[in-house]
């Protein structure tokens, strides 16, 4: 059985995108969220910058996954598997195919923003997958937390690192929102990037053959598509830098040159001077000590940890 429930509408995400085009054009420094990188081409893109040398994150948890997806099952023994910004669903047959293994798995429920991700990622799920349900959302996990099914137990899957994304404040305001949703026998599965060496880190955010500047470069492209901006795309360049402080890489775009943009559907004029610098990304990085504080602080308890065999990722496995 399959069903699409859906929260979104293209309204609302067209709504977002202004909101915060406007707020982050008008900001001092000028920012933009990291999500609308993901149009049809910087979906494409990111596909494509898994498949790098320098960019380990994705192997290094598909690497935890192959090995620990049984162990997580076992200890789980969810009904129901719950992946936060599921995308294509690539990863999560390793922890569909071990609940199935362990015999408590009856329904995936697949939660995205984009529906056509969903409706292509479904039918090889179900074709594969007989006799579970899929139940695929379109929703913005930030927002719809509560429309969640709540057929437990569940495992709550956010996997890649996507937390690193978030601001502190921000981070630990959804980490709060997923425990207060949480029913005794869930359980929330969080991947999450760890502290290494600086080089290595701006690597992966700065390949050689400038992939992730073609997927940075991408967010000027949607805003232009969407909000009949006059970005030009080749006068601003892609930069990482490893903020030791704050144990996270920036990723941000310089101005080249003194330029004014026009935003016509917002009806804004944005001037950059320069080398004015305007933020697309943090992605912070973590300590086993962090994350399990930080679950605590949303009401969780650190329950399980395994990296890969370098230490580069952390699956963590955490409860009520």
């Amino acid at each position: 059985m399959t069903t699409i429930e859906r929260h979104l509408t293209d309204d609302d995400l067209a709504a977002s995108l202004r909101e915060d085009v406007r707020a982050g054009l008008t900001a001092t420094p000028k920012v933009l969220p990291p999500k609308y990188f993901y149009d049809d081409r910087g979906s494409e893109l990111f596909e494509d910058i898994t498949r790098l040398e320098e960019y380990y994150p994705t192997r290094a948890e598909r690497e935890i996954l192959t090995a620990r997806a049984g162990e997580i099952a076992e200890i789980t023994k969810a009904a129901s598997l719950v992946e936060l910004g599921s995308g294509s669903s690539e990863k999560t047959h390793l922890l569909l195919e071990a609940l199935r293994e362990v015999g408590s798995l009856d329904t995936y429920v697949p939660v995205d923003v984009s529906d056509g991700a969903l409706k292509a990622a479904i039918p090889g799920l179900v074709a594969r997958y007989p006799g579970v349900e899929v139940h695929g959302i379109v929703a913005d996990f930030e927002k719809h937390l509560g429309r969640l099914p709540t057929h437990g137990p569940r495992l709550i899957a956010f996997l890649g690192g996507t937390i690193g994304n978030f601001a502190p404040e921000h981070r630990a305001a959804f980490l709060a929102a997923v425990g207060e949703q949480m029913l005794p026998g869930d359980a929330l599965l969080l991947g999450t990037d760890l502290v290494k060496d600086a080089g290595r880190l701006v690597r992966a955010y700065d390949d050689a053959a400038g992939v992730t500047a073609e997927f940075d470069k991408n967010v000027l492209r949607v805003i232009n598509a969407r909000l009949d901006a006059d970005f030009d795309v080749d006068a601003f360049e892609h930069v990482a830098v490893w903020d030791a402080d704050n144990e996270w890489i920036e990723m941000r775009l310089r101005s080249v040159s003194d330029q004014r943009v026009a935003v016509r559907a917002l009806g804004l004029e944005v001037d950059f001077a320069a080398g004015e610098e305007m933020r697309t990304e943090i992605s912070a990085k973590f300590r086993e000590e962090r994350v399990a504080d930080e679950l605590e602080a949303a009401g969780l308890r650190l329950v399980g940890w395994w990296t890969d065999e370098a230490g580069d990722f952390a699956l963590s496995l955490a409860t009520l």
